[in-house]
């Protein structure tokens, strides 16, 4: 007669679970995921059709095309979301490069330093006549204007020294020029005798910083300018 060992060890579940492990959930949203749930449907609807007027073939074929064209619109879904992280990190390398580099973005203002300052035009469509008008913040005068003459659709660096008038010479004999600091900007643009609208001044800047984030992409810290996207960048200089 056969004996039942009492004292055998037991299998444990956390065993039979590691043997045995379960396949993991689906992800909601996924392809997986929405193949199960629609797989879950047609075996259901199999199971529960009308034997006396069941589901003919045409049924069936239409629905799995259903389910390939779902499956099919997920997958680029995915393939999408993937080029784009792979878009943002490309930007994101390109735009650490720029960390220390000076950039032309809109803006209303140059600055002179020791008698330098850099600006710019940018022109949507070509114009016959570009006019650099600088303004003194404090008077409200204009002071200077530089004659870009014609000029294509782009953009256009501008060097200032700060001399308005190269016929006033100091003791030195050199021409003199405005002091040091911030002074106003505008463009104004013609073509055919018309103004354009699309002319925009540019003003100089130097990269600081670099942030990304999923939601608002790459951003470059400008001191001056504060955050701007990459597309604000006209020219890197």
């Amino acid at each position: 007669m056969a004996t039942v060992n009492s004292n055998a060890p037991v299998m444990s579940q956390d065993l039979l679970n590691s043997v045995n492990p379960k396949k993991p959930k689906a992800v909601e949203g996924s392809v997986e995921a929405d193949t199960n749930k629609f797989m879950t449907l047609l075996v259901t609807q199999l199971k529960n059709q009308d034997p006396m007027n069941p589901l003919d073939n045409a049924q069936i074929t239409s629905q799995l095309a259903q389910l390939s064209t779902v499956t099919g619109v997920n997958k680029l879904n995915t393939t999408m979301e993937s080029l784009k992280s792979s878009y943002q990190s490309s930007e994101g390398l390109q735009a650490a490069n720029l960390i220390g580099h000076g950039v032309l973005v809109g803006g209303n203002g140059v600055t002179l330093a020791g008698g330098k300052g850099i600006m710019g035009v940018h022109l949507d469509s070509a114009a016959d006549k570009v006019q650099m008008i600088i303004t003194d913040p404090k008077t409200g005068k204009d002071i200077q204007t530089i004659d870009l003459g014609q000029q294509p659709a782009g953009t256009v660096p501008i060097a200032w020294d700060g001399v308005v008038d190269p016929t006033k010479l100091d003791a030195a004999g050199k021409p003199i020029a405005l002091k040091d600091g911030n002074y106003l900007i505008r463009v104004v643009a013609e073509r055919g005798g018309e103004v354009l609208k699309d002319a925009k001044a540019l003003s100089f800047d130097t990269v600081a910083s670099v942030t990304t984030s999923a939601k608002d992409g790459v951003k470059l810290n400008l001191p001056s300018r504060g955050v701007v996207a990459m597309t604000d960048v006209k020219q890197i200089l």
